[in-house]
């Protein structure tokens, strides 16, 4: 009985989260590009180029593996359009903290005619909330992730919270 009850809570928790998230992201987001999971991006199958775009304060003290910064305040379509592939059905994931800025660079690459783009739902936060690997500089396993302020880290739950 005590399992069965741990479970109703740990799904029930789960899903006001994800409620909670869908509520924030609503307010901000136009959702002209669609969502990708963090657990669809993680599965062996799912092949993507990623995008990061946030900050280099915040990409270099994390960001997911092999993505490729591209910024939000300093991103440029040119120089993005050149570090991406001629074709133009290539999938592309771009992220930020919570799937905010995200949306804003990839409807950009949307509209120079990329037509495999996604958003990564709940950012690179949500990719840690579910227990996913960030990486550092170097290229090392780290549990920091760069929560841009106190008010934004609320949303990262697990991980060590970097301003």
């Amino acid at each position: 009985m005590k399992k069965i009850l741990l479970l109703f809570l740990l799904i029930s928790s789960t899903v006001a989260a994800q409620k909670t998230l869908d509520k924030l992201l609503d307010k901000w987001n136009t959702r002209n590009v669609p969502y990708m999971s963090v657990e669809t991006l993680a599965l062996p199958k799912t092949k993507a180029i990623l995008l990061d775009a946030r900050q280099e304060k915040e990409y270099n003290v994390s960001h997911l593996q092999n993505a490729i910064r591209v910024g939000y305040d300093d991103f440029k379509i040119k120089e993005t359009l050149k570090k991406l592939p001629k074709n133009k059905d290539t999938k592309i994931v771009v992220y930020c903290s919570l799937g905010i800025r995200s949306e804003t660079v990839a409807y950009k690459l949307i509209q120079k005619g990329y037509t495999n783009v996604y958003n990564l739902y709940g950012g690179i936060f949500e990719w840690k909330n579910a227990n996913f690997q960030v990486k550092d500089t170097l290229g090392n396993t780290t549990e920091k992730v760069h929560t841009f302020n106190k008010n934004w880290s609320k949303w990262l739950k697990k991980g060590e919270k970097v301003y």
